[in-house]
């Protein structure tokens, strides 16, 4: 069980890797100003500084929850789950902020947030019942 929590923690931070590309590389193209609702090129220009550093943000919980996973798996258990712990429920709580400041973000926020609920719950119980 701990192992198929670990897989949806590494999706997660997978998709936040996915995220990360969107805003701090591919920011002005066309595809990803449709994703993000960026109305124009000009806009998204003038965005670009505020999406490169949350494209970060992205990147470092994807980071932590990745190193999280690795140092368990190498079996330093404590120090690996907390980092999955913190790492997942950050996505998480961004996820929330996200649909609770703008409720049409609701599908955004459901693909953000989902995947790391899933995974702090089915670690919760692998850890509990280890």
């Amino acid at each position: 069980m701990l192992i198929f929590g670990l897989f949806l923690a590494a999706a997660a931070a997978a998709f936040h890797v996915f995220i990360f590309a969107l805003e701090s590389l591919r920011w002005t193209e066309p595809e990803t100003r449709k994703i993000f609702g960026v109305a124009s090129e000009a806009d998204a220009v003038t965005t670009k500084p505020l999406a490169f550093n949350q494209g970060f943000y992205n990147l470092f919980l994807a980071l932590t929850t990745l190193v999280g996973i690795a140092l368990l798996l190498a079996g330093l258990s404590t120090v690996g789950i907390t980092l999955v712990f913190a790492g997942t429920a950050m996505m998480l709580a961004a996820a929330l902020v996200l649909v609770l400041s703008n409720p049409k973000m609701a599908r955004a926020a459901a693909l953000q947030g989902g995947p790391p609920l899933l995974a702090i719950i089915v670690t919760a119980v692998a850890v509990a019942i280890s």
